[in-house]
């Protein structure tokens, strides 16, 4: 458990609290996104369905009481092979949890997430997490042609891939940060739809962890008759807002954060809220 009491920040785009220590490997234009082996899709297949899925829900139900609102929204995709697969946004405020949390608020579909390239480099972790579902940005553009490759493939095979547009973990935060409209350009181009999950917290009076509530919005849909800029801006908008609606849900602040440039009045008005 994260024993910080109070984390000062300075740039909410940019600021990243993450405790871990990884030297992150380049993922270049030999990096393969997708095996067809038959042994990496059973390995694929062990790792997720056999491993990684009991671990993640006994993780998540017994450190946190992880529990999920509105996923009845999903039930049109819940079934793996579902022709449509969707894109799935959430707010990015645990290390271990995160890699976890949209794998039961989709079960039984299978996910992806797109990640660091730190979460393919550990030295014995990272040689599984691709197989958990990993899919690392990649460095340079030849290498990226393979990457949007493989996100187009995974959502044709009516997959989930999720993405944390924050981009950077900050530990139990309860609001939603402000994030670019980057990051929707593959439904924005696609039309595929856009759901968003926003993780808050509850306190729990025997438990040291405080209780996790899942929240599932959606669907999204682009305009595809407006240009890519404005359907992808209008995206990001429509999921910004709902998060940040969402996140108002938490009653419970584990991690206090405050703007390295706050002033003495403002300081004040932080400890009164």
């Amino acid at each position: 458990m994260d024993s910080r009491k109070v984390i000062y920040y300075s740039d909410e785009l940019n600021d990243e609290f993450s405790t871990a220590v990884i030297e992150p490997r380049s993922i270049d234009e030999n990096y393969i996104y997708v095996h067809k082996t038959w042994f990496k899709r059973f390995t694929h297949f062990f790792w997720y369905r056999i491993v990684a899925t009991p671990i993640a829900y006994a993780y998540v139900r017994l450190t946190f009481g992880h529990r999920v609102r509105g996923r009845r929204k999903l039930k049109r995709h819940l079934r793996d092979g579902y022709p449509e697969g969707y894109y799935l946004y959430g707010n990015h405020t645990q290390d271990i949890a995160d890699a976890f949390i949209p794998s039961m608020t989709c079960f039984p579909g299978t996910v992806y997430v797109i990640v660091h390239p730190n979460n393919v480099s550990m030295p014995v972790l990272g040689k599984i997490t691709p197989s958990l579902g990993a899919l690392p940005i990649p460095d340079g553009m030849k290498a990226y042609k393979n990457f949007l490759e493989a996100v187009d493939t995974r959502i044709a095979e009516g997959n989930v891939v999720t993405i944390y547009p924050e981009a950077h973990i900050w530990p139990y935060y309860t609001r939603i940060r402000n994030f670019p409209d980057t990051s929707f350009t593959y439904p924005a181009k696609s039309g595929t739809p856009v759901y968003c999950f926003t993780n808050t917290y509850h306190k729990r009076k025997l438990f040291a962890h405080p209780r996790i509530v899942t929240y599932v919005d959606g669907p999204f849909y682009p305009d595809m008759e407006k240009p890519l800029k404005v359907r992808r801006k209008e995206l990001r908008d429509k999921v910004y807002r709902c998060m940040v609606r969402r996140s108002k849900c938490s009653d419970h602040e584990q991690i206090r954060y405050i703007k390295q440039s706050t002033t003495p009045q403002n300081m004040e008005s932080e400890n009164n809220r």
